[in-house]
């Protein structure tokens, strides 16, 4: 089973910026092509930093010109840099956090959310080929509960698996699956649930499976009563 990766969502026309492009230029760039945020590329067009609304937001919402104290917080050291900067190159976010075409989507959601950022410019062997934005993620989760239940029963139960799917009944109900009937080992069961978690859109799994033989399971977990 092939859950879908950040080449399969990212935005691969990518508009960027320059560090020496002025404050001004970004922002018409900004609102002429609707975008929020922009990879910053260096001369041999390599990824240097990211750009976005905020960092703009951040120096119109600190006028105060001021010096950096070594003593203030690094985020307050960056929001004044940003407050006195005229260029792309004087309020990007630097390094850029970066992620990998190959990666899974749960690498990208994770990386977001742990790091606070709402874009991540693509690398293929250190050349930009596209952007993955949360917006690209939560679209990923509109994916129709009729194509995951399909998903479920062929890839999993039958291709993976190789079980009967006579033998299993699946619902999904905004993202919930449901898992029921009969396998044949507890290790089934426990497999059949780590991969159905795994796929993209699923919001949760009830796992109502039994087991015709206790094998031991793949779970480091006292063994659940099967039923006949």
């Amino acid at each position: 089973m092939r859950n879908a990766t950040v080449a399969h969502v990212m935005t691969t026309t990518v508009r960027t910026a320059r560090p020496a492009m002025p404050i001004k230029d970004l922002a018409r760039s900004l609102a002429r092509y609707g975008l929020s945020a922009l990879p910053v590329l260096d001369a041999d067009d390599r990824v240097v930093g990211m750009v976005s609304e905020r960092d703009l937001l951040s120096k119109q919402a600190r006028p105060l010109t001021d010096p950096a104290r070594w003593w203030q917080r690094r985020r307050t050291r960056a929001e004044v840099r940003r407050a006195r900067g005229d260029t792309v190159g004087d309020v990007m976010t630097a390094p850029a956090l970066t992620i990998r075409p190959t990666a899974l989507l749960a690498e990208a959601a994770d990386l977001m959310v742990r790091h606070e950022v709402k874009h991540l410019p693509v690398l293929d062997d250190g050349r930009l080929v596209g952007v993955i934005s949360r917006g690209d993620l939560v679209r990923r989760f509109l994916r129709s509960d009729a194509d995951m239940r399909r998903t479920v029963v062929e890839e999993v139960f039958v291709h993976i698996l190789l079980a009967d799917a006579n033998a299993v009944r699946v619902s999904v109900d905004h993202g919930i699956v449901v898992l029921a009937g009969q396998l044949q080992r507890r290790s089934e069961v426990e497999i059949a649930e780590r991969l159905v978690r795994r796929m993209d859109g699923v919001v949760d799994v009830t796992n109502e499976l039994v087991y015709a033989l206790d094998d031991g399971g793949v779970n480091d977990r006292p063994p659940v009563l099967h039923r006949r």
